[in-house]
């Protein structure tokens, strides 16, 4: 009997849901988006994110099954994002989910919006553990160790700002539209650009700090302006110059602690894994010391295909979760790990 799982995802300003046989297959998957509303706002407005999820979460259900071909009584399990995010966004699709697995009698699996993103990955290879996952969005930027499947370890953060968070600033600082990240890499791709030379950042262990450098090029992008100095070639100068610098600090640290840690494989996961010059900087560097591995670009962003597929591995080990679990804003990644 095939397994099918039904992944929803909602913790921030997506709608999505997706089904996925034998943890392998996608028979359909489903992304409704909120960023043109919360553009206006330049960024997501918390209240108006989880009321679009309300007005999504049915339509986006009924197309997901649509597109599947599939009633919903043939389902195996549901997994749902329950943490971490905006709390009403999450209690959004998780009520959805509790709902059609009470109804169905069928398990229902609580899931980690990080552990989603590290999973994304495996819909372009299969783990080799152990493994280095690097976690880089608009809110987190985290170096994780796996030793197996759903077994995680903190070893490095951000100190301060998230690198996609960063980047938001920095561009709104350039006058560049809502998500900044995206547009600067819109920007700087495939463009030859000389870096501004911005200053080193020193933290200890694997720990990562952007407030900073953030700080500093904001410093130096007002006097610029104020000099009249902020051409269309000084802003692409900025944007690629802050760019670089993220980024370099990032692989530095992810490289340094994939060798001290002997890893099989390094995993890219989470927005910022979209932006180019990371995902060929990071296969430059690596010159095939270690498998690398960087999710399909319609996996980067928020999805619920992520969630299934994490969903998947969890169903295997029996991992199923009450319905009276827990929605949390804040959660931990390592707190997720499955006991032996």
């Amino acid at each position: 009997m095939r397994e099918l799982i039904l992944g929803i995802e909602s913790s921030c300003d997506e709608t999505a849901a997706c089904i996925l046989e034998d943890g392998e297959k996608i028979l359909s998957n489903v992304v409704a988006t909120q960023i043109d509303t919360h553009a206006s706002f330049g960024g997501v407005m918390p209240e108006i994110a989880s009321r679009l999820h309300v007005n999504n979460i049915l339509p986006v259900l009924k197309e997901c099954f649509f597109k599947a071909g599939i009633e919903p009584s043939e389902l195996s399990a549901v997994a749902a994002t329950t943490k971490p995010g905006l709390i009403g966004a999450l209690h959004v699709g998780a009520l959805a989910g509790k709902t059609i697995a009470e109804y169905l009698d069928i398990p229902f699996i609580s899931c980690h919006h990080l552990a989603g993103h590290i999973y994304a990955s495996e819909f372009a290879s299969k783990f080799q553990f152990p493994l280095l996952a690097i976690i880089v969005s608009g809110g987190n930027s985290e170096l994780v160790y796996m030793e197996d499947h759903l077994k995680f370890k903190l070893i490095g953060e951000t100190l301060d700002d998230a690198i996609g968070e960063g980047l938001d600033k920095i561009a709104r600082e350039l006058g560049l539209p809502y998500p900044g990240g995206v547009q600067i890499d819109r920007l700087t791709k495939d463009q030859d650009i000389t870096p501004i030379r911005l200053p080193k950042v020193r933290t200890n262990g694997y720990n990562l700090s952007y407030s900073g450098l953030k700080s500093h090029t904001i410093r130096l992008i007002r006097e610029s302006k104020s000099k009249g100095e902020l051409d269309e070639n000084k802003i692409k100068q900025f944007a690629f110059s802050i760019e670089k610098a993220f980024v370099d600090q990032l692989l530095d640290k992810a490289f340094k602690a994939a060798t001290d840690l002997d890893v099989n494989q390094i995993v890219l996961g989470g927005g910022v894994s979209a932006n180019s010059y990371l995902r060929k900087e990071i296969i430059r560097r690596n010159n095939n010391r270690f498998t690398v591995t960087i999710p399909p670009l319609w996996c980067t962003t928020d999805n619920a295909a992520m969630i299934a597929k994490l969903g998947h591995h969890l169903y295997q080990k029996k991992c199923f979760s009450s319905l009276d679990c827990k929605i949390e804003a804040s959660s931990s990644l390592e707190s997720f790990s499955i006991k032996d």
